[in-house]
């Protein structure tokens, strides 16, 4: 069984003015999802700055999630590393908090070999029990999990169920399925290609667009899941221009930018990452506003 189908949000990480986590604004983002009908929540992921957190930060954000959501909707925790016994640790720290599974990112800077990929995702999930999602995302990690190897995780271990995939190559994305069939659950990494890839056999998405839009993005998804494909295609297309809004600059800088136009007040980034460029944020607004959420 899935750990979820539908939009999960990769919710944002909320800062205070000194760059603390304001708990008090994430329970409030929490809340925002759980109302608007998104259906999963995946925390510490690359949108929530897992790479900028320290551990004690990492787990400490985990570990609220968890408490605040109470089971009422699906909780994966971002706790991949690129040092394999880092991953080890956070993950199995995670599976304590009653989380429900885990999301693991490729491996960054090493470029490891499909092998050592294999060998890697094999150890983590052999520490734990909880059900893992695979990440691929080869524009930021430098590594790309090959069709293969997904399938063979897939099959091989039992409580690797999935991939998040992000490559953005469509033909890549169809032969992980056409490999690895129903072993695999497939979720779109890039929201604007949510439909194409539940056209593919996926399940869902692992979404940005969720932060600003939980109930649209749940809805593309949904009408595809009721026979509606081409009214998820319009839903899908209507959001195209906030999606290349949302990745103007590199994520989560645009979606913290468009939370903080909606009266969030989600704070900004931790560096490296720096505040959005003035033309970028008329860009997004007028995006935001064409869409009506802003």
């Amino acid at each position: 069984m899935a750990i979820f189908k539908g939009a999960g949000v990769a919710i944002v990480t909320p800062f205070q003015k000194d760059g603390s986590v304001n708990y008090d604004k994430f329970a409030e983002l929490i809340e925002f999802q759980i109302e608007g009908g998104t259906d999963a929540i995946i925390v510490c992921g690359t949108t929530g700055e897992s790479s900028t957190l320290t551990h004690e930060e990492h787990l400490d954000v985990i570990r609220f999630c968890a408490e605040r959501v109470k089971g009422r909707i699906p909780v994966v925790a971002g706790t991949g590393s690129n040092c394999t016994e880092t991953a080890v640790y956070l993950s199995t720290e995670a599976e304590k908090y009653g989380v429900d599974g885990l999301l693991l990112v490729s491996p960054y800077y090493n470029k490891a070999t499909q092998n050592g990929l294999f060998a890697h995702y094999k150890k983590i999930a052999d520490s734990v029990k909880l059900p893992i999602i695979l990440y691929n995302v080869p524009s930021r990690t430098g590594c790309n999990i090959m069709p293969q190897t997904v399938a063979r995780l897939c099959a091989e271990v039992e409580n690797i169920v999935g991939v998040k995939e992000a490559s953005g190559n469509i033909s890549q994305i169809a032969k992980v399925k056409a490999l690895g069939g129903d072993k695999v659950d497939l979720y779109s990494g890039n929201d604007d290609q949510i439909t194409p890839i539940l056209s593919l056999g996926g399940i869902g998405v692992i979404s940005v667009l969720s932060n600003v839009a939980p109930g649209q993005t749940h809805e593309i998804c949904q009408k595809f899941f009721d026979g509606d494909v081409a009214g998820s295609a319009a839903q899908q297309l209507r959001a195209i221009d906030l999606c290349d809004a949302l990745f103007c600059e590199v994520n989560p800088i645009p979606v913290k930018a468009a939370l903080n136009l909606m009266g969030k007040e989600v704070g900004g980034t931790r560096m490296p990452l720096s505040e959005m460029e003035p033309a970028n944020v008329e860009r997004l607004k007028k995006a935001m506003q064409e869409y009506g959420i802003l």
